[in-house]
């Protein structure tokens, strides 16, 4: 597996979680990433996404202003950090490498994909 997504977990609502997305081949150096999630029965959602260089941040509007994203190049690692969780948050996350330099909303523009982290927030 290229993309490895780890930190997902059970948390309180209110709490906070750290997501990381490591690429071991090294080839998304160069590229956008991003984040999205999939809560059970539903379609996979643009959560986050970032461009190669750290800068062009988009947010879906569900957690702007709760969630962080940022990426470390030379660990080639992605990170999301959550705050302010909700039961609403509760999905499974999943980290991708987009075709082009820049992050995109869209599920299409990216190339390669990760195999998830669980994130369960209780109430």
């Amino acid at each position: 597996v290229q993309l490895q997504a780890s930190g997902g977990g059970l948390v309180a609502a209110g709490g906070s979680l750290r997501l990381s997305c490591a690429d071991s081949s090294r080839l998304s150096s160069n590229n956008g990433m991003g984040w999205f999630r999939q809560a059970p029965g539903k379609e996979r959602d643009f959560v986050a996404s970032i461009g190669w260089n750290g800068g062009g941040a988009l947010y879906a509007d569900s957690v702007k202003d709760r969630f962080t994203i940022s990426r470390d190049r030379a660990k080639n690692t992605l990170y999301l950090q959550m705050n302010g969780l909700t039961p609403e948050d509760t999905a499974v996350y999943f980290c991708a490498a987009a075709r082009s330099a820049w992050g995109s909303r869209s599920r299409s523009d990216y190339a390669r994909w990760g195999q998830g982290t669980q994130v369960t927030v209780s109430s």
